[in-house]
């Protein structure tokens, strides 16, 4: 054994730790790696050639509801396997190997500076006053019509897509790594990215429930687990209220289709004071103002508050997995 390999294996702390630590400094200082090197882009080529062969609208819907059920089981099955063989390959063939590339793909499963990086520029440009292109920058964060959007409702966006995706492109993927290593997080990922290209009303009613309900099912407890870290941070935040934060989120979590959703944008709506609207479907923390450019700033304040938690809990648990299932 080469120096570095016993060096590395005679550390007093899991090599899944060192990973962890690497793949956020990995995303805090480097970012996205190019679409044609990420295997978030590859999972989702998968699923449009997976599309592209599923029945289409005149067939049966319960033809479609098979099909959409096998997409949803077997490509995140297939990723996580993969990523098995590899991780696997990796620590017999070194230690350092191990470290370093499970690191790079686990920083490909979340995103903690891109999502700041989106919201801020939106708050930028919100500051700024230039409302026409708020517009058309916000059209590629949120689903809904964005031309008539005010400054007030752009903010409201902004703040709901950070808090929502606290729980899918944070705690939810460094949970799953912390408990089943990088198949967990890259599976995670592979089930979200399905929902989010098949999972919705329309078009892929029955193709994509199946994906829709697996991705409610697998975000159960890391949406909850989210929104307790971020109540955590509005509570040691000097510009957040830690005690509305928390009987908002309770008050107003079922307002949202999603049972998920809600949770952490209740949470970040009572923690900022302000009124969280999609218009026609729900409105979080009111009776409150609506939001303002600065708002975005506390809430992406906030986000990394919560990703330190995140993190901490997820070390947490690599820990005893490695002490009591090495």
């Amino acid at each position: 054994m080469d120096p570095i390999a016993a060096a590395l294996t005679a550390l007093p702390i899991p090599l899944d730790v060192l990973v962890l630590l690497l793949a956020l400094l990995l995303d805090l200082t480097l970012g996205e790696p190019p679409n044609r090197l990420h295997p978030t882009v590859w999972i989702g080529n998968t699923v449009a050639l997976a599309e592209r062969i599923a029945p289409g609208a005149s067939a049966a819907s319960s033809l479609q509801l098979a099909f959409g059920a096998g997409m949803a089981l077997l490509i995140p099955a297939a990723w996580g396997a993969a990523a098995w063989a590899l991780a696997f390959g990796l620590i017999q063939l070194h230690p350092l190997a191990y470290v370093i590339v499970v690191a790079v793909l686990l920083k490909t499963t979340f995103s903690v500076r891109m999502l700041h990086r989106v919201a801020a520029g939106i708050g930028s440009i919100l500051t700024a006053g230039d409302i026409a292109e708020a517009r058309r920058q916000m059209s590629s964060l949120v689903s809904r019509d964005t031309s008539q959007l005010t400054a007030g409702q752009m903010a409201a966006g902004a703040i709901e897509s950070v808090a929502e995706n606290i729980t899918d492109s944070i705690v939810g993927p460094l949970l799953a790594f912390a408990l089943f290593g990088l198949p967990g997080a890259v599976a995670y990922r592979a089930i979200n990215t399905l929902d989010s290209m098949v999972g919705y009303h329309g078009r892929y009613e029955y193709l994509g429930k199946a994906s829709a309900r697996l991705d409610d099912l697998v975000n159960l407890i890391p949406a909850r687990i989210a929104a307790l870290l971020l109540w955590l941070s509005t509570a040691v935040l000097p510009s957040m209220a830690g005690g509305r934060a928390w009987r908002i989120m309770f008050a107003h979590r079922g307002r949202t289709e999603s049972p998920n959703a809600g949770w952490t944008m209740a949470a970040m709506a009572g923690g900022l004071g302000v009124t969280l609207e999609k218009v026609g479907h729900y409105r979080l923390g009111d009776p409150a103002p609506e939001p303002e450019a600065q708002h975005i700033g506390r809430a992406t304040r906030a986000l990394y508050v919560t990703t330190a938690l995140a993190a901490a809990a997820a070390i947490g648990i690599v820990w005893l997995r490695w002490a009591y299932w090495p």
